[in-house]
């Protein structure tokens, strides 16, 4: 297992690194002094599993580290460590796995590590989408749709993001769950994003409206009401 420890204080670093002994002494964590660092360290293979990140360092913002660090490993779980309750409303619509307030106890650092281990019963599955030499990692229930433009796909999460790519929609479709549902040629919609239906178009939760294909009507209609039912059901 791959830990960070991220705080400019090389003081509360050893406070923290004492509360991670007492829950496993054999966990030998990954140590930094600047979010810069971190996301450096980040960057190389394996992606770290869980890291521990100061909100309050100098020069830098915690929480916008954590939201570069979510987007190029979203699947670390984020613990928020800091002095105040002030950010933790920012904190968890980042996802944050857990927010603690120091000094940090090996209750605190029990409780992260059990957290991590329920996200990960839940098997959020991931998608990998190309750009340049490299790719994006998103959930697949961060996505709220995808829209084709041209050679270009754009794939709008939930957040408010926009990540594009060049893929053939038949590939970028074949990539999704059974979750997501064909409106046209030209979007695919996550059915989880989906407000309310109406007879020719959906409305998502971000207040976009988006229209079917005039010929699909009934099938893709048909097709949310199984989504609905499967849902219902405990089949999704």
């Amino acid at each position: 297992m791959r830990i960070a420890v991220c705080d400019d204080s090389v003081r509360e670093q050893e406070q923290l690194l004492r509360a991670l002994r007492d829950y496993d002494p054999t966990r030998r964590p990954e140590c930094f002094l600047s979010g810069k660092d971190l996301l450096a360290a980040a960057a190389k293979e394996p992606p770290f599993d869980i890291v521990f990140l100061d909100i309050y360092m100098p020069g830098e913002n915690g929480v916008e580290i954590a939201e570069s660090l979510r987007t190029s490993s979203p699947s670390t779980g984020i613990v928020f460590v800091t002095t105040s309750t002030d950010h933790a409303v920012e904190a968890f619509s980042l996802h944050a796995l857990h927010y603690l307030v120091k000094p940090v106890t090996s209750e605190g650092v029990t409780e992260a590590f059990c957290r991590l281990c329920e996200l990960r019963k839940k098997k959020r599955p991931l998608i990998q989408l190309p750009f340049g030499s490299g790719c994006h990692t998103v959930f697949l229930d961060e996505i709220s749709y995808i829209q084709s433009i041209g050679h270009a796909k754009e794939v709008h999460l939930t957040d408010g993001r926009l990540i594009k790519v060049w893929m053939p929609m038949e590939e970028l479709e074949s990539k999704l769950g059974k979750n997501f549902l064909k409106l046209n040629r030209s979007f695919i919609v996550n059915m989880e994003q989906i407000e309310q239906m109406e007879m020719d178009a959906c409305m998502l939760r971000n207040g976009i409206r988006l229209d079917f294909a005039r010929r699909e009507r009934a099938a893709i209609r048909a097709a949310y009401d199984r989504y609905l039912f499967d849902r219902l059901s405990g089949g999704v």
